[in-house]
């Protein structure tokens, strides 16, 4: 099988009238959720590559979606609103199948609504989700905080966290001076983190902060930093919590530390930071091979941490829908270019380029991997100095020979093993898939490694 033969997707989802903003993967991998540009929702049965579910949930376009447990979908739209929909899965069998393409198809039923929210989304961010409590995961609660750009303020940069089933409004978050221009929050990500609330925000001049909340309701900046000369479109943070990565308008991916209060960060190579102001300047005016300088912050943000891990220039503008995969090892980004890149996420090299479609892509998603599974990969055994592209290229593409190999085996069965469908079930929830949502209307669906 030659190289142009495996870089092909294994699946295509064709179902969108209009472009694709979002694909997120639930229930354990058995569902992929994706949302379009007219406001519509499909639940994907990956193991038949058919839906099981569709209806329109809002009536601008979706921002954002994310599974809560087994029995709940959260959806937000451009229409201002956030919704939590019931649905489990005996509920789908209440819903259409009849994709958004299908114009001539009555109107569709709407899953059970628990909860609505009305937040602002003149920002086109999509919200960020945690359990109320560290200690609890989200799948396993009944409670969940919900962060969104603020209601009244767009430009003010602030943001709000609402409590669900509530619907109260625990905090509004300013971050910064009132005089300091940011512009617009773009993106933002809530999580716990050694026993402290974490939000991580990107704002639209290309400025990424990290704030720490305090038993008294407080909230630290603990770093902040602009990587960007452009608004940052999507930004995700590791599985260890030690650092998260943003992506913008421009052609720069930035990884960003995420400190503990009352700690600093170790210096970045090449770089040195003054003991009067604390504030990062470049050492060295040129640029080494594709990394940029940092631009530093101003002396009275002194006691803030500003120094990212690493900053690369990737030669192509316009990558969003960054997310990294569970295991902690790659992440992807969509290009408006239409090509899906996979990169190492220790060494931020670019391991493929996945090219199916001819417009652009806004949406990239990794399915959960077992923890317990083995990985291609390994990145601590990465040699600084020595280049992995042509290396781990390679490794990726007899990777996917072999995961394609092992997927057409699941069709057929022996005695004592596995039912086909069992095989297929199993298949479906173990594959390391990665799902791209374009302008297209169409999703490919690619099983990597």
């Amino acid at each position: 099988m030659s190289q142009q033969e495996v870089v092909q997707p294994k699946s295509i989802l064709r179902g969108h009238s209009t472009q694709v903003h979002v694909t997120t993967f639930i229930r354990r991998n058995e569902r992929l959720a994706s949302g379009d540009a007219d406001g519509f929702v499909v639940l994907w049965d990956l193991t038949i590559m058919r839906p099981r579910g569709v209806w329109r949930a809002h009536t601008g376009a979706i921002l954002g979606i994310s599974g809560w447990g087994d029995d709940k979908v959260v959806t937000e739209g451009r229409d201002n609103r956030l919704i939590v929909w019931k649905i489990a899965a005996e509920d789908e069998a209440k819903l259409s199948t009849d994709l958004p393409l299908d114009e001539s198809a009555p109107e569709r039923p709407q899953p059970w609504i628990l909860h609505i929210l009305e937040i602002n989304t003149m920002n086109f961010c999509s919200f960020a989700q945690c359990s109320p409590r560290q200690d609890v995961d989200l799948a396993a609660s009944d409670e969940s905080l919900i962060a969104v750009p603020n209601t009244l303020a767009t430009e003010a940069a602030q943001v709000d966290i609402f409590h669900l089933p509530s619907q109260n409004r625990l905090s509004t978050v300013h971050l910064g001076s009132k005089t300091e221009k940011k512009g617009m929050v773009m993106a933002l990500s809530l999580f716990w983190r050694r026993e402290s609330l974490i939000l991580l925000t990107g704002y639209e001049n290309g400025l990424a902060i990290v704030a720490r909340r305090r038993h008294g309701g407080a909230w630290d900046i603990l770093y902040k930093y602009q990587a960007h000369s452009q608004p940052i479109l999507s930004l995700d943070f590791a599985p260890d919590k030690e650092c998260f990565l943003t992506s913008a308008a421009d052609a720069i991916i930035a990884k960003h530390p995420i400190p503990d209060a009352n700690s600093s960060t170790p210096p970045v190579p090449g770089f040195k930071r003054t003991e009067e102001s604390e504030t990062m300047r470049d050492s060295n005016t040129s640029t080494s091979g594709s990394e940029t300088q940092p631009r530093g912050l101003p002396k009275n943000d002194s006691a803030v941490a500003a120094e990212p891990l690493k900053i690369i220039n990737t030669k192509h503008s316009g990558q969003q829908g960054l997310q990294i995969r569970s295991d902690g090892r790659i992440f992807a980004t969509a290009g408006w270019d239409s090509k899906v890149r996979v990169y190492s996420a220790k060494t931020m090299t670019e391991l493929a380029v996945l090219k199916w479609h001819d417009v652009g892509c806004y949406a990239a998603a990794f399915s959960v991997l077992d923890v317990g599974q083995k990985h291609v990969f390994d990145n601590s055994q990465d040699k600084p100095g020595k280049s992995q592209t042509e290396e781990q290229t390679t490794a990726l593409n007899n990777a996917i020979v072999t995961r394609y190999k092992e997927t057409a085996m699941a069709t057929t069965s022996k005695p004592g093993e596995l039912s086909v469908k069992d095989r297929r079930i199993k298949m479906a929830k173990e594959a390391h898939w990665l799902a791209a949502g374009s302008k297209d209307g169409k999703i490919s669906l690619w099983d990597i490694y």
